[in-house]
Formats: C-alpha cells, structure tokens, sequence
C-alpha cells in the first residue's frame, strides 16, 4: 500500500509539473543587482523549486564575466545564423549554472550585438543605432535555440523590453510550429522605458521576418519604446505590471487590454510572491490560448 502512495504521488507531480521558458534582459549575479535582475534571478529559481521544468535566457553582454562565472560554449546549440535584412550573423550559445540552486541560465552570444563592454547606451549614454537589430536577434536567437533543443514549453515568461518581440513572433511566423502551438504567453511591463527612437530601417527588418503587415500597426512612423512594448502586450495571453513606475502611456493602454492582469507584490522577499506566480501560471493554462 506505501509504494501505491508513492507511486500516485509521483504520478501527481508529473501531471502537475509546468515547463516555463523565462526570457530575460538581464538576472543577478551575471550583472549588478537592480529591481528587474532580482527578480529575474530569484523567480526562474522559485518556480523550478516548486516542482516545475525551466529554461531562462538572458544575452552575453561583454559585461558578464565568462571566467569567474564559469560560462562555456553548447557547441550543439550553437553555429546557426540568424538573418536580419541581407545579413547572415552568427548564434553563440552559451551556459552557466547556479551551483547553489541547480539552476542553468543559456546566454544568446554574438561578437556583433553583445560583446561590446555596455548594455544599451555607450559611455556618453547615446543609444546604440543597432539596438533594434539586437532585440531582433536576441527574440530569433532564444526562439531557434528552443526550437533545437525540441523544448516545449507550456508558458514564455517575457520580462522587459528587450523581449518585446518574443510574442509576435511566436503568434505569426513560429504559430505553426508544434513546440509552440499551445504555449501561453506573459509579458512583464516594468520601468524600463528609453525615449530614444530605432533606426528607420526598423520596420523594414521586422517586414523581412515574415510578420504580416497587418499585424505591425504600432510601427507607423519612428518606433520606440511604446512601439515594441504595445505590441508584445498585444501578442500575449497575460499581462503582469511588474513595476508601479510603468509609463503613462502603457498605464492608459492597459485600460483596455481585456486578458488576464496581475501586480508584481510589493516585497523583495523571493519567498513571497513565487507562490502567487506560481498560481497565476496554473489559472492562465486552465484558459485557451489566444487565436490571431
């Protein structure tokens, strides 16, 4: 009769178990702690703690220390390119774990978008002019990388801006491949917002990818922040308001998004709002993902 118990335990876990793919902009230790790197540190490590399967990208900055941090090269992931516009670049994979909590984290690497010693802005804080081919890069890179390990996912957790393509990408050019047909899609807002435009070829480049036209409303005229971040809220099943500073602007536009909505607790502590993600995930597969 134990060995039943065991055995049905077991069996629960397994019907249970939620295959999260966290995307990230940027988790502690890897760079300086801040709001946005804590939680994308200590969520992944939460949800993995609570029985669940995850993957978490972030990009390869020059910033992050490879030696003391221990990253090597998939060589099985990596040697694929990744076209924007006539261009060919190629995808580094790399990995490191969180020794203390069995956690591995992929980093998207590239000698033209990520090895430069800065995030977004240069040392007189001028926005690169290649930003918008690195969020490009950085959405197609974690995208085919998943699609080569064969990993399907049950929800992608975007976090920021830099992962503001992921979900219409997933909704229109990848809609019909099975890793993602029935993936739930959730995109954090926070206080990240630039006032600085992307170049003017921006549009061109998405048009390239494949995303029908008639999808990429925000995109008329200059795009920028609103631009971006608008259209991964349009593209995902689930909205969470990760900080109380979001613009106005996403403020006035949330008014109106019709789809599940949650507040990021107000507390530091891991430990309490895990949980509440954890459920928030639960509730968001219990509902049909969103047709386009």
């Amino acid at each position: 009769m134990r060995f039943f118990y065991i055995f049905l335990h077991i069996e629960f876990l397994s019907m249970s178990k939620k295959r999260i793919l966290f995307i990230t902009p940027e988790i502690f230790p890897y760079l300086p702690e801040s709001y946005v790197s804590s939680i994308c540190r200590f969520l992944p490590q939460g949800i993995q703690e609570r029985e669940n399967e995850i993957r978490t990208f972030m990009p390869k900055y020059g910033l992050v220390n490879e030696r003391k941090n221990m990253l090597h090269e998939v060589i099985r992931l990596s040697g694929q390119n990744i076209i924007i516009e006539d261009t060919d670049y190629p995808l580094i994979i790399k990995v490191a774990s969180l020794q203390a909590v069995r956690m591995q984290v992929y980093f998207i690497d590239s000698e033209d978008f990520f090895r430069r010693k800065a995030l977004f802005v240069d040392e007189e804080e001028r926005f690169f002019e290649d930003n918008d081919s690195r969020i490009l890069f950085y959405a197609k890179g974690v995208i085919e990388t998943v699609r080569k390990l064969g990993w399907n996912p049950d929800i992608i957790h975007c976090h920021g801006w830099l992962s503001s393509l992921i979900p219409i990408f997933i909704r229109t050019v990848y809609k019909d491949n099975p890793l993602f047909q029935d993936v739930r899609i959730l995109t954090s807002l926070y206080n990240d917002y630039f006032p600085e435009k992307f170049s003017s070829h921006f549009l061109k480049k998405i048009k390239i990818t494949g995303i029908p036209r008639v999808f990429l409303t925000h995109f008329k005229g200059v795009a920028g922040y609103d631009t971006i971040v608008k259209t991964a809220i349009d593209f995902s099943d689930a909205v969470v308001i990760g900080h109380p500073n979001i613009t106005p602007s996403l403020k006035k536009y949330m008014k109106q998004y019709e789809y599940p909505t949650i507040i990021h607790p107000d507390t530091e502590d891991y430990l309490e709002y895990v949980d509440e993600y954890n459920h928030f995930y639960e509730e968001l597969l219990e509902l049909p993902p969103r047709e386009f």
